[in-house]
């Protein structure tokens, strides 16, 4: 699971990790330092809590390095932080989960 590769596309405003024909992906919306997880989508295919899991880490962890706020608008992004706490710190002020 480590070595899937996050690709951040711009153009598509959107994080893909794809793997064999399936694509995954995680929507975003920019907004000053704040980036919106709006939702995300995984084909049955490559379906699993597991993979679910560690594709939204990979995806805080690249907006962590980036010096960046986060804001899930996702239920399922949002209830992932709600339960790992290490990651509340990418929060903007005032956010609470």
């Amino acid at each position: 699971m480590e070595n899937l590769n996050l690709v951040n596309n711009e153009f598509l405003r959107q994080f893909e990790i794809k793997v064999d024909d399936s694509l995954a992906r995680i929507e975003s919306a920019e907004q000053g330092r704040k980036i919106f997880l709006t939702k995300i989508s995984i084909p049955e295919a490559i379906q699993s809590v597991e993979f679910e899991e560690n594709f939204i880490k990979k995806v805080l962890e690249f907006i962590a390095e980036k010096n960046l706020r986060v804001v899930p608008t996702s239920p399922k992004i949002a209830g992932f932080v709600r339960r790992n706490r290490r990651y509340k710190e990418l929060l903007p002020v005032g956010i609470k989960l």
